[in-house]
């Protein structure tokens, strides 16, 4: 009995010395997103966005709005970028309900597109199609 009573708090001792280890923050796997969309690197937006999503279990629309390029969204940032790989695929991984919300400044994506001239951006087609 005494010998079990030993083995457990040796077994929990070294289990709460394991708890200690740092878990990745999410803001350290996000940081340099905004880079990738302004290289529109669209392979490596995809593995960003899977790392996140498995390590996490958050979709894109779960952190999109936390994200600020420069002061816009991560789409914003692909259309001034003239990121068209990476915008469209944000674009297509976006509930098209979030499209059309309000961000951070109160425009919508569509308004904000006409206030500075992008209508004829790709990124701009494939959003008004989606909308």
């Amino acid at each position: 009995m005494l010998k079990i009573v030993k083995t457990s708090l040796i077994v929990a001792t070294m289990g709460l010395g394991f708890t200690g280890v740092a878990q990745a923050d999410i803001n350290d796997d996000l940081a340099n997103i905004c880079t990738i969309v302004q290289a529109d690197d669209k392979g490596e937006l995809r593995k960003k966005i899977r790392l996140v999503e498995s390590d996490y279990r958050l979709k894109l629309r779960d952190y999109y709005s936390g994200i600020s390029c420069g002061g816009n969204s991560l789409i914003r940032t692909a259309i001034s970028s003239n990121a068209v790989e990476t915008g469209t695929l944000l674009v297509k991984k976006m509930p098209k309900s979030d499209l059309s919300a309000p961000e951070a400044d109160g425009k919508t994506l569509q308004a904000w597109v006409n206030e500075t001239d992008n209508q004829g951006s790709p990124i701009a087609d494939v959003l008004s199609k989606r909308l």
